[in-house]
């Protein structure tokens, strides 16, 4: 009885320290400002193997920024662990630029017509802050005329934005099984 206490009380303080340190569950340190996301623009739709670039405009007052989380919801699957783009310490008080996801995957071959995702982007700084959560719709279509022929609104339209980074996320096709056939 006394090993199965010991265990129980063990995990739930592994747990709490896990959480507490965690970005998003930290607290924030008192006098700080959360980074805001000002600006952001990304297509709706595109064919497997896209590469999709997901414009940010964002400033903190403090000057710093750290990281952008970006997690994605797909339907009929769920929720991917999060990808973290790390700012270069240049950008850390403002930037104007661009995550850059090429949404081929190694593991994938295909991904079903009309697969929906969407992605969620924030930025946490060095103090525990979390900016606004700005949200991507996505649908994965082939029938999309020239996908990289969009016109980029304000503020983006100047030309010569940076590459934050790149999303590293490999999306799974969830009919599929493990031996890359598909299950009926």
């Amino acid at each position: 009885m006394r090993i199965f206490r010991f265990l129980i009380i063990s995990s739930m303080l592994l747990a709490a320290a896990f959480f507490l340190s965690s970005p998003g569950w930290a607290q924030s340190k008192e006098g700080t400002n959360p980074p805001i996301i000002s600006h952001s623009f990304a297509v709706e739709k595109g064919q497997f193997g896209y590469i999709w670039k997901i414009y940010i405009e964002a400033e903190d007052p403090d000057g710093d920024m750290l990281r952008i989380a970006s997690v994605v919801h797909q339907v009929g699957y769920g929720s991917y662990p999060t990808d973290w783009t790390f700012i270069k310490p240049k950008y850390s008080k403002y930037f104007k630029g661009y995550l850059q996801w090429n949404t081929s995957s190694s593991r994938t071959v295909y991904l079903r017509e009309w697969t929906e995702i969407t992605l969620s982007v924030s930025i946490f700084d060095r103090a525990g802050n979390e900016s606004n959560v700005v949200i991507f719709p996505f649908t994965f279509e082939t029938g999309v005329k020239n996908p990289y022929g969009y016109t980029l609104p304000p503020p983006f339209d100047q030309g010569g934005l940076p590459r934050m980074g790149y999303i590293a996320i490999n999306l799974i096709e969830p009919t599929m099984t493990g031996n890359g056939l598909r299950r009926d």
